[in-house]
């Protein structure tokens, strides 16, 4: 769906959904547990976030350790409203995110690719090195980072000081 049709449906959901909620994890949690982890951790929390708590849950893949009845649909968002609807909602969210990181970090472009991988990532990426928000697990920054430095920028702790090679 393109962006702007995305974020009428994410107004509408909003409006006529009983309750919502999202739940995120951070870079370090994803570099911590590994992505399928962090992206339970980040959908528990979300439940654990709404009032009312749902009876059941329908989840696109995987299963919420949560003491609910639950299911996970392959493909989820392509065959349950619900599970689209909170895809929708999810990707707006994370758009958004990015948009306010972009803020913070322009050189990136990642109100453009939203940290996806493309050329203008990798460009900047390789041009100022990762910040906090990179995941250190990842291999293309795994593999260029030495004692905690950033090989493609060794003076990159002059741009970005909370952020460091795990």
């Amino acid at each position: 769906l393109p962006a702007e049709t995305r974020e009428e449906l994410c107004q509408r959901i909003r409006e006529k959904c009983v309750c919502w909620a999202v739940g995120a994890a951070d870079a370090f949690e994803i570099d911590r547990v590994n992505i399928l982890q962090a992206s339970r951790l980040a959908m528990k929390r979300a439940i654990e976030k709404l009032a009312p708590l749902p009876d059941y849950l329908l989840i696109d893949a995987v299963t919420v350790d949560l003491a609910l009845p639950q299911r996970a649909l392959i493909h989820g968002d392509a065959i349950s409203q619900c599970i689209a609807a909170a895809s929708i909602v999810a990707k707006v969210e994370r758009d958004a995110c990015l948009r306010e990181w972009d803020a913070v970090f322009p050189q990136y472009g990642l109100k453009n690719h939203k940290g996806y991988s493309t050329d203008e990532h990798w460009k900047a990426l390789e041009q100022y090195g990762p910040t906090s928000q990179h995941r250190f697990s990842f291999w293309p920054v795994r593999e260029n980072c030495r004692d905690g430095i950033w090989s493609g920028y060794p003076k990159q702790a002059e741009l970005f000081e909370a952020t460091a090679c795990q």
